[in-house]
């Protein structure tokens, strides 16, 4: 029989300060002000849908300059605090000891440290000394998605294997007081932190992890990304992404589907990276779905902001698939610029 990777545990975590859009929005008024079209751009603010995001850090820190050497250590100390708290939760859940995990899989891209979080983490519960380790970077807002598919793979592999998935992001560090960009105002609009984890197994009970897959469009590699600069990360992405999944979108969900030999028809529910409202509005025409179908997606982009890699496992919480009956779609875009799916089948 086909090994089927299951959902033991699912928990998500946010840092302590809340961030109100309205605070936020009056903060980069002010640092934003010796643009002669700010006053055109502030609207940006009204359209996200987000009411309420969490940083790592007071809002007054927005306010100065920080170097790499300070970005870098708040990206590892808040992570790991983060990470700390969804792996105990989710060993709690799983009814787990840290003994019992056989790997670990890491995914993150708003910072880099060595030895990797996956390191770290298994130091900070502790893990045992022959756990596995597989720290993922550069996947951005899908990193949740695909890295969730890489740790079913090792359960796939190793069907005795138990696989703690972590995924965290530290989106609000990479905003830069002095830059006056379009894309620094969006991101400041947009980014919220958080972190999510997950236990796999092949025992017992839960969510079975089914089809999964990637489609990378041609000459996309500028649409998202970072850029680096003396001072920190830059964060680039296209206005063009909603028009992008307009187009396309339908297409290629479809041949994954049929790739897969999986009927649309038999799709019961959506759970999608909240990258924007507008792109929100864009995949609910993709999928043939009501303006506003996407019931959770909304709520957690209103709540948290679009907290990148993270995001995705908030919304499947918030779906809550062991209550759910039926096939479920994840979905989530991200640097490449790559669209990843992955299958959930609930009893």
């Amino acid at each position: 029989m086909p090994v089927e990777p299951r959902i033991r545990a699912l928990k998500t975590a946010v840092p302590p300060f809340v961030l109100h859009q309205p605070d936020v929005r009056r903060l980069v008024r002010v640092l934003f002000s010796q643009r002669k079209d700010i006053d055109r751009l502030m609207p940006i603010f009204d359209h996200t849908g987000i009411e309420t995001r969490y940083s790592c850090v007071p809002i007054d820190w927005y306010e100065q300059p920080h170097g790499w050497p300070e970005r870098t250590r708040l990206y590892a100390e808040n992570s790991v605090t983060l990470l700390e708290k969804v792996a105990r939760d989710c060993l709690d859940a799983a009814e787990f000891v840290p003994e019992d995990i056989d790997a670990i899989v890491v995914a993150s891209t708003t910072g880099v440290v060595t030895p990797s979080l996956d390191a770290l983490i298994a130091e900070r519960l502790p893990l045992r000394r022959d756990v596995q380790r597989l720290p993922i970077f550069g996947l951005g807002c899908a990193g949740g998605l695909i890295g969730l598919a890489r740790a079913a793979s090792l359960v796939r592999a190793y069907p005795h294997y138990r696989v703690l998935f972590l995924v965290v992001e530290m989106c609000g560090l990479s905003f830069r007081a002095h830059d006056l960009s379009k894309s620094n105002l969006v991101a400041a609009a947009l980014f919220g932190d958080g972190a999510a984890g997950a236990i796999l197994t092949s025992e017992g009970d839960g969510p079975v992890l089914g089809a999964c897959g990637e489609y990378t469009w041609k000459d996309s590699l500028d649409i998202m990304g970072w850029e680096i600069k003396d001072d920190g990360l830059k964060a680039r992405f296209s206005r063009d992404i909603p028009a992008l999944v307009d187009k396309n979108f339908h297409q290629v969900t479809q041949d994954f589907l049929r790739k897969h030999d999986i009927s649309w028809q038999s799709i019961h529910g959506y759970v999608c990276h909240p990258g924007g409202a507008k792109v929100l509005n864009a995949l609910e025409r993709a999928f043939g779905l009501e303006a506003g179908a996407l019931v959770e997606s909304r709520s957690v982009l209103r709540e948290f902001g679009n907290m990148s890699a993270p995001t995705a496992l908030f919304v499947l919480e918030r779906t809550n698939p062991w209550a759910s009956k039926g096939r479920i779609l994840m979905t989530a875009l991200g640097p490449g610029f790559t669209a990843a799916y992955q299958v959930i089948e609930t009893s």
